[in-house]
């Protein structure tokens, strides 16, 4: 009799002590398995959970951090040794820290910060402010400018940091001292012997803000030494002032054992020297005391005097009491005046249209803004990432104002170092929300990136209405004698196969205008006027809910592409509110409603009701079932 066959086991469960075994626990950690058995698992999750609230828990303050990673940034070397950088080790023998992770948390601190920034004026505080005198805010980089200026406007509409040269265009603000309203211009960082180009278009700016102002204030640093560029704008300013009022304001004086420090200063020639601190606020009544008795004399408008062709109509006048009204008297209902309007429904009547200019780095936002207010007021380079701070302008055209505000080039989270990009970039978004109409500026050379697209529907999901701005038309026009672009050598553009292009890149914005303009030639300019003032008019149009029942009543729904499952039936429906257009549906089911139901719905509003330019929001409200016991 044969004896009988072994069964083989396999290579993995040849170890005794890796066999399976019935009733038993899992085996424990082998070189070969890596297996933990039940009782160490716990233990193991708790040293990696340690180990990872270690490895995040920072070994230096926020600022410190920054700092050293902004030094490291301007230190990389260039070429093939600038390679990402091998994580350092910290003081004390700890876990290195994780580059993302410090990126993250740069990130946290700049939405931190960027949630007390002030956004441009809106159109409550719009008034007639060309009478009111105008006093600058000049100096050097990295005095404390901007400080000040938001100090004295008690707004924190400049960014501030340790970087130098972060202010680049004017920016306007509006002081109330002594009861009086004065406007300021904070300028950039004036380096007058510096000949770049961006150096040099700050101090053009800063010029112009410095030739149009009543009344001059020099920031210098008070905890360090004189510089060459303080005394080349000391001597700049004494020699053209003219006649200027001018005021040495020494900054940074923080406690009174500095104030002797600050007298160095007037070497320098002013006779006006005050010493304060902007961020702590000491000495700031002072300087505004001696700034405002230097200012002209407040315009007081006249009052016209009345005069009467005879005595009898003067005694008419005064049986009858003029028109002046009693105290306590209620003035009679005007009849031309219009009902109720809601503010909360976006039905107050806007005095200004604000438009925001976004769009990626270097596409033309700001070329686009010296056009439409035909001044320079931003600067313009080819140097991505020029524009810092939002940069505004009230335009009055045919008995509308617009108030253009430049935003900074809004760029990915990975292409942004320094504190002051990730701010702009921010506020960017900020100031777009708080817009009614979005310019979305393509590059007509590069095309639609997907950059473009990820801007694009910020604006859309914020409920702004958008107008698409290809700009840079000319270089896709313009030919040679060969009949070939100038720009690359190729067939000149075809606006009709171009404008399909952005179409099927920005599907989500088939409601928006395209515009081909060349905003350094100011060629179209028109046109983004007359659209700005018709998109920003469909957004507040109000539809009567008889008019959208009709509309309804005519719809075919068995034409949306909808799945069965997540179909509903819609009662009626009313216009909850505008600015953007929202529609309340009063349905069988409370449940959110489907894209593809979404989208075709609009597209029959559209269709019938237009809303140009601006997207249109549903709500869903279920009508409570009659017998449904509470």
């Amino acid at each position: 009799m044969a004896p009988k066959l072994k069964k083989r086991l396999g290579k993995k469960h040849r170890q005794a002590s890796t066999r399976p075994k019935l009733g038993k626990s899992a085996p424990r950690a082998t070189a070969t398995t890596g297996a933990v058995s039940p009782k160490k698992r716990k233990e193991v999750a708790a040293k990696k959970k340690a180990a990872l609230v270690k490895a995040k828990t920072p070994t230096q303050s926020p600022e410190n951090e920054r700092r050293r990673i902004i030094g490291d940034e301007q230190m990389r070397p260039v070429g093939d040794e600038a390679r990402a950088p091998r994580p350092r080790a910290v003081a004390g023998g700890r876990k290195p820290v994780d580059p993302e992770e410090l990126e993250k948390r740069e990130w946290r601190n700049a939405e931190e910060i960027a949630t007390t920034l002030t956004l441009v004026p809106g159109a409550a505080g719009h008034r007639e402010v060309t009478r009111l005198p105008l006093v600058a805010i000049c100096g050097r980089p990295n005095v404390g400018k901007s400080t000040l200026f938001n100090r004295l406007t008690q707004t924190r509409r400049s960014i501030v940091g340790d970087e130098p040269g972060i202010t680049r265009d004017r920016i306007y603000g509006e002081v109330e001292w002594g009861g009086r309203d004065v406007r300021l211009v904070d300028t950039g960082g004036v380096v007058p012997d510096d000949e770049a180009l961006i150096p040099s278009e700050i101090f053009r700016q800063a010029k112009v803000g410095l030739e149009e102002a009543d009344a001059i204030i020099m920031v210098v640093d008070g905890r360090t030494e004189l510089a060459s560029p303080d005394m080349e704008l000391a001597r700049l300013l004494l020699r053209s002032g003219k006649g200027k009022p001018l005021f040495l304001a020494v900054n940074k004086i923080d406690a009174a054992e500095m104030f002797a420090a600050a007298e160095n200063f007037r070497r320098l020639g002013f006779k006006n020297v005050v010493a304060i601190s902007a961020e702590h606020g000491n000495g700031i009544g002072d300087l505004l005391d001696e700034v405002w008795a230097a200012l002209p004399p407040e315009f007081v408008a006249e009052e016209p005097e009345e005069h009467f062709e005879s005595f009898e109509d003067e005694f008419e006048e005064d049986e009858d009491g003029g028109e002046d009204m009693l105290p306590g008297a209620q003035e009679p209902p005007d009849e031309e005046q219009p009902g109720r309007r809601l503010r909360s429904h976006g039905e107050h009547v806007a005095r200004e249209t604000k438009v925001a200019i976004i769009g990626r780095p270097n596409v033309g936002k700001s070329t686009l803004l010296n056009a439409l207010t035909g001044t320079e007021r931003a600067i313009v380079s080819p140097i991505a990432g020029t524009t810092r701070d939002a940069v505004d302008e009230v335009v009055e055209r045919d008995g509308h104002s617009f108030r253009f505000i430049d935003t900074a080039g809004i760029r990915r989270k990975g292409k942004t170092k320094l504190m002051a990009e990730k701010l702009s970039v921010i506020m960017s978004r900020k100031h777009l929300e708080a817009a009614d109409v979005s310019l979305l500026v393509i590059d007509a050379a590069e095309g639609v990136a997907a950059a473009d697209a990820n801007i694009g529907g910020y604006a859309h999901e914020s409920g702004r209405s958008v107008i698409i701005i290809v700009n840079k038309w000319d270089l896709m026009t313009k030919v040679g004698p060969d009949g070939m672009r100038l720009f690359d050598g190729k067939p000149p553009a075809d606006k009709k196969i171009y404008e399909q292009q952005v179409r099927d890149s920005l599907k989500y914005l088939d409601y928006a205008p395209l515009l081909f303009i060349t905003a350094s030639e100011s060629k179209g300019i028109d046109e983004v006027f007359k659209k700005v003032e018709l998109v920003s008019r469909e957004r507040r149009k109000r539809v009567s809910t008889g008019a959208m029942n009709r509309f309804l009543d005519k719809i075919d729904f068995q034409r949306a592409s909808v799945p069965m499952n997540r179909r509903i039936r819609i009662y009626y429906m009313t216009q909850a509110a505008v600015a953007p257009p929202t529609f309340v549906l009063f349905t069988d089911r409370d449940v959110k409603l489907h894209f593809s139901y979404e989208r075709f719905l609009a597209n029959e509003i559209r269709d019938t009701f237009k809303f140009i330019g601006s997207p249109i929001w549903f709500k869903v409200k279920a009508r409570n079932k009659k017998g449904k016991k509470e």
